[in-house]
């Protein structure tokens, strides 16, 4: 059994192995190939590689015979050209807006397997890629919102008086805002943050910030499917709204995280709420790639409307590659190990299983994957 980790492209800097994964992978009896490279930007030589059991080569020797192919983003089809039919390719393969990649690799005889739609199940959660960077993502945004903050966020006692802390509104508490509250109260800010589904407001009181919540108007009663929140009555959304309208005016840092699988995402601020903000005050929008929670947010930059500086968030964790790549790789070994069978040495993945059905895109040549299939 032989596992290639290949060298991403272009602005990826995250690596699909680290060397504690490989001698995971060796230790099953497997083989390991490293692209050479691959980690340099997640601060990881080729020496390092080498000394946990991996050998080291081009693109290649790497995918010569590989049964496993682990990548992070998924690659173009036309470089994996001498990858063996049957091999199986694992990582984040972005199939809804990737289609004619994927319709790729299956022609190339590849068994592609999207971690990003690991279903969130308990026995998942370890491997579960969204969660490990969403994490990161939540932690960068705050960061990120304290450098472009032209103030402090924590209250200080000065002789030359006091500074009052900064006022951090997070909106949408899955994995990355939950962090984000976290993180924005190490740094000492006052802390507030609201969520559609009703049991998020335990979870925003046990790390110490204020729950914003519509009081007399139905949201969404436990977590929502998958763990994302969908979408509410018109009722919840007009009363939601006149919520934040009076709340947002009164905040210095806004993070946003709403999103909706397989859905624009959405808007959670209008241009005339940015407009009730005190000039200065800072926005960060987690959803940009998806269409953005606020008006006027535009991906990848840092747009300034009434005053207010809107960070359009691409890919945070990419930012720490170092650990993003760790916690990515864990993830991808989590899978692979779980579905292991010692006396093939080699992952056995059963067709009826719900992780398997739910990631598994294509096989023998098709797509099989019920989501592509039906889009």
């Amino acid at each position: 059994m032989k596992i290639a980790v290949l060298k991403e492209g272009g602005s990826e800097t995250r690596v699909a192995a680290i060397p504690e994964t490989v001698k995971k992978f060796t230790g099953l009896g497997a083989s390991v190939a490293v692209e050479s490279g691959a980690g340099q930007q997640a601060g990881i030589a080729d020496d390092e590689f080498a000394s946990a059991g991996a050998e080291l080569g081009d693109r290649k020797a790497v995918l010569k015979d590989a049964d496993i192919i682990l990548c992070v983003s998924g690659p173009d089809p036309a470089g994996l050209s001498g990858a063996r039919k049957g091999a199986l390719l694992v990582g984040a393969l972005d199939p809804v807006r990737r289609t004619d990649a994927i319709r790729g690799y299956a022609d190339a005889g590849l068994e592609a397997l999207a971690m990003e739609w690991m279903p969130r199940i308990t026995r998942a959660q370890s491997m579960d890629i969204l969660s490990s960077q969403s994490n990161l993502a939540g932690y960068k945004a705050v960061v990120d919102a304290a450098s472009i903050y032209g103030r402090a966020f924590p209250m200080m006692m000065t002789a030359a008086g006091t500074v009052s802390p900064a006022k951090l509104f997070v909106m949408g508490v899955g994995v990355a805002g939950l962090q984000a509250i976290a993180t924005g109260r190490r740094l000492g800010a006052q802390v507030s943050a609201t969520d559609v589904r009703s049991a998020t407001r335990e979870q925003i009181q046990s790390l110490g910030a204020k729950p914003i919540f519509v009081e007399g108007v139905a949201g969404i009663e436990g977590e929502g499917q998958g763990g994302y929140a969908g979408e509410t009555s018109p009722e919840y959304q007009k009363a939601q709204a006149e919520l934040v309208s009076s709340h947002i005016a009164k905040q210095d840092i806004v993070i946003t995280t709403a999103l909706i699988p397989g859905r624009a995402a959405p808007r959670l601020i209008s241009d005339a709420q940015l407009a009730t903000m005190r000039p200065g005050s800072v926005i960060v929008d987690l959803a940009a790639e998806a269409g953005g929670n606020v008006e006027g947010c535009a991906a990848g930059e840092i747009v300034e409307r009434h005053g207010v500086k809107i960070v359009g968030a691409v890919q945070l964790s990419r930012t720490l590659a170092a650990d993003a790549s760790a916690l990515f790789a864990r993830n991808l070994t989590n899978f692979l190990t779980a579905f292991w069978d010692k006396d093939q040495s080699a992952p056995v993945f059963p067709d009826d299983d719900e992780i398997v059905s739910a990631i598994r895109l294509s096989r023998d040549g098709r797509i099989v994957n019920d989501r592509l299939i039906q889009a």
